[in-house]
């Protein structure tokens, strides 16, 4: 499946459009609803404009409340990132297969300042999710 969903400050639908979330995902296990993803997160306003942040790995979605997936790189004030991201589904319809995910971002920075939380609380409406 191919995504390209936006990105909002809030999971509220009507919250301010800050990107994108966009990439491809797939199913990859015959005993569970499990899927491979590789997305980015392309912002188009605010803070972070111009930037995006590139996320790989499996997703487990039924699994657990939480999911884990890592940063793998990403572009502008992203450029070099490495970190994690934690998915939290807050409404699902499985039916028109479309989903609500709260993206929880935290990045190591490369210039030695530690860990900081970027983009927290984050949504991605109508995220398909390759139910």
């Amino acid at each position: 499946m191919i995504s390209d969903d936006p990105l909002t400050e809030t999971p509220d639908p009507s919250s301010k459009v800050v990107g994108r979330a966009q990439g491809l995902s797939s199913s990859v296990s015959q005993s569970d609803t499990t899927i491979l993803m590789a997305f980015n997160l392309v912002f188009t306003a605010g803070k972070f404009n111009g930037s995006t942040l590139s996320i790989l790995g499996r997703n487990s979605i039924f699994a657990s409340k939480v999911r884990e997936m890592p940063v793998v790189g990403g572009s502008g004030v992203f450029r070099f990132a490495r970190g994690y991201v934690l998915m939290k589904t807050y409404a699902l319809d499985v039916k028109n297969l479309r989903a609500t995910v709260e993206y929880d971002v935290g990045l190591d920075e490369q210039k030695g300042l530690g860990r900081r939380r970027v983009g927290a609380r984050h949504a991605l409406l109508g995220c398909g999710c390759g139910l």
